[in-house]
């Protein structure tokens, strides 16, 4: 399966599961639930958006599955804190944290010189 299926694939997961967490927080949830919702639902249309447009840049595909990684890790461990009682693992989300930042500037630097269409 080509990296641009499975990227919007798991863009459409990150929004479906975006959804079900934010009414899971609504319904008495913690703030680890809201903000694991909150950035699935953030990165959820970035994920679409680069499915469609990176395939000639290997900058930007890198960037996509470094976000993707990271939002996994990150909300992964909020959620795993809420109901599972423990971390994936120590500094999980502090890793995932910054892989997004780490990712975003990738997708910035993949934006300055991924091929044009003309």
């Amino acid at each position: 399966m080509k990296f641009d299926r499975v990227l919007f694939v798991a863009a459409a997961l990150f929004g479906a599961a975006g959804v079900a967490l934010s009414a899971a927080a609504s319904h008495g949830g913690s703030t680890n639930v809201a903000t694991a919702a909150n950035f699935l639902l953030f990165h959820a249309p970035v994920l679409i958006a680069l499915s469609l447009v990176a395939a000639h840049s290997r900058i930007l595909h890198v960037g996509a599955a470094i976000l993707l990684l990271a939002v996994l890790l990150f909300s992964g461990d909020l959620l795993a804190r809420d109901y599972l009682g423990q971390r994936l693992f120590p500094f999980a989300a502090p890793i995932g944290g910054t892989g997004m930042i780490l990712g975003w500037l990738m997708l910035a630097v993949g934006g300055l010189f991924a091929p044009r269409n003309n």
